[in-house]
């Protein structure tokens, strides 16, 4: 077999070691969130080199990145100043813990983070990926409260089909049973409440403004029937990924404010997806114009080019930490890893110097409309979305919004959509937790020329998807 020191570096490559790569995939690499058996009697995509919004596998083909890898690759793939910045790095100080000591880029990255965030958020914890910020939020919120007198506040509210990772705090947190169901019992006492999905809403259906309040207000009800003493923190995020991009109506974050602060709970901004430019903003709180008590983040603070989270907590829930013997007995070997921080630096260099937050506000609406000339197919029933972050909801009939059973969907989605989508050379997401939908987040060096090629490929394989039905 070729040994991993032998892989050529240029495309395609050749029969022998390509095969070599098949072989071993189906023998060793337990693949993610995979339906390994879809691989039977088919290739496992081999992707190698990246470059701009784009892609390519191991037989040289071309495919545009319309998920940004998977919510990440904000700056887009083959930026060598990022490889730069870790190889610097790795040579001067490879590793060292944050566990009662510090270094250089986690110090720098801490101090720029807090800057970026809104209000009072000063206090920076690293992670080594999203999942880990959510539990590292949770955590805090409840260790905050058992040391500031309200040791019965633990509980966690969040909304249905939201998705807030995989560990077992963070699943529990997570409103997708189907995702949950294996894994059962999963830690207690999270409960969930109404989306922002307008497509769908179960009340006031005609009116966007009502329907936001009406959806922040059952947040205020699941905290009366928990007890207020017992709930300390609502995790949402700026826009719901799982469901197909759910936006926020107006006014609904600045209610669940008012309705947190009433109740004393944490409001916990779950901006693993949103930060980072994906909504034209360092965080998505800021355009929508509220404060949380927590922002968790990820993906786009490093791009891809390094694993790295983070978990920034207002000044009043460090306040307690400050003092005599107290600790915040939590943290990970990885987190704010000096080769992480690095490339995180060198990639808000990037950000701050091409002004990749302005491209996306100057764009999106540009982008939206490109998409929205979709909803002439007739299986398209919503496009929604904001910045460069949007879902594409499909139905049986558009004019009683009807979707699929899981049969159909099943069909539509793994059956159809997903393979037919990457032979045309668009790598995005087709999802059915919740409604089937696709799912599209470029990189944010994206412009008019990629939306038209989102677009065009979107529509050629809808039409032959819509004829399948």
């Amino acid at each position: 077999m070729t040994a991993a020191s032998d892989l050529p570096t240029a495309l395609p490559y050749d029969d022998e070691t390509y095969a070599g790569l098949q072989k071993s995939a189906r023998e060793h690499l337990w693949m993610h969130f995979t339906r390994m058996s879809s691989y039977d009697n088919a290739d496992v995509p081999v992707i190698v080199r990246g470059e701009g919004a784009y892609v390519y596998d191991a037989k040289g083909r071309r495919y545009l990145d319309a998920l940004a890898g998977l919510f990440v690759s904000q700056v887009g793939h083959g930026r060598t100043e990022l490889a730069e910045a870790a190889a610097k790095q790795a040579s001067e100080l490879a590793y060292f813990p944050l566990w009662s000591y510090a270094h250089p880029q986690a110090i720098r990255l801490a101090e720029r983070v807090a800057n970026y965030a809104p209000g009072d958020l000063n206090r920076v914890f690293f992670t080594s990926g999203g999942g880990e910020a959510v539990e590292t939020a949770w955590k805090l919120a409840k260790n905050y409260f058992k040391i500031t007198g309200k040791p019965m506040k633990h509980k966690v509210i969040s909304r249905t089909i939201a998705y807030h990772g995989t560990t077992q705090g963070a699943l529990s947190i997570t409103g997708l049973p189907g995702l949950k169901a294996v894994f059962e019992p999963l830690v207690p006492s999270t409960f969930r409440v109404p989306n922002t999905n307008f497509y769908r809403a179960p009340e006031h259906g005609d009116d966007l403004e009502a329907f936001g309040r009406w959806a922040a207000d059952q947040i205020a009800v699941a905290i009366e029937n928990e007890g207020p003493d017992t709930v300390a923190a609502v995790f949402l995020e700026p826009v719901q990924n799982a469901g197909g991009c759910f936006p926020p109506p107006p006014g609904y974050f600045q209610r669940v404010r008012e309705i947190c602060d009433q109740y004393d709970v944490l409001l916990v901004s779950d901006e693993v997806i949103c930060a980072f430019g994906r909504l034209g903003h360092m965080f998505g709180a800021e355009r929508y114009g509220y404060q949380p008590d927590m922002i968790t983040c990820a993906k786009g603070l490093t791009s891809g080019y390094a694993p790295l989270g983070a978990m920034i907590a207002s000044d009043r829930l460090m306040e307690p930490f400050l003092h005599g013997t107290e600790t915040f007995a939590h943290g990970y070997t990885f987190g704010g890893h000096p080769v992480a921080t690095a490339v995180a630096n060198a990639n808000l260099d990037i950000f701050e110097r091409e002004g990749l937050n302005r491209h996306v506000l100057e764009t999106q609406d540009a982008f939206r409309t490109t998409l929205e000339k979709l909803t002439d197919l007739p299986i398209v029933g919503d496009v929604r979305g904001d910045g460069f972050f949007y879902g594409i909801e499909m139905v049986k009939d558009k004019a009683t919004k009807e979707t699929f059973d899981d049969a159909e969907a099943e069909k539509l989605l793994r059956g159809f959509l997903s393979k037919a989508l990457y032979d045309a050379g668009l790598y995005c997401r087709a999802d059915d937790r919740g409604d089937p939908v696709i799912q599209l987040s470029p990189p944010l060096v994206c412009d008019q020329e990629h939306f038209d090629e989102i677009e065009q490929k979107l529509r050629a394989v809808l039409e032959e998807a819509w004829t399948k039905l």
